[in-house]
């Protein structure tokens, strides 16, 4: 894997790993039974804490594209050993 596969990789991850990350913790207008400001969405969360989650998509990130990287480098799956159906 040559640098720009291995960033682009990254990326890839690190944008997967936040959308799952982003629900989390996350609490609605409705669900602490507030009225939210005007022009907001019920539904839009209160405080989103997307410090703290940018952080820990970084990290979760990194050891998820370390996990592929050394399965690439060290041909620990190639092509001929997945399924093909």
């Amino acid at each position: 894997m040559n640098w720009f596969t291995g960033v682009c990789t990254y990326l890839v991850v690190w944008w997967t790993v936040l959308f799952a990350i982003l629900p989390l913790g996350s609490r609605t207008f409705a669900e602490m039974g507030m009225a939210p400001p005007p022009g907001c969405d019920p539904g839009a969360p209160v405080d989103p804490k997307l410090g703290k989650k940018f952080i820990a998509t970084t990290g979760i990130s990194a050891i998820v594209f370390l996990a592929i990287w050394a399965i690439v480098r060290f041909h620990l799956i190639t092509l001929p050993e997945l399924p093909t159906h």
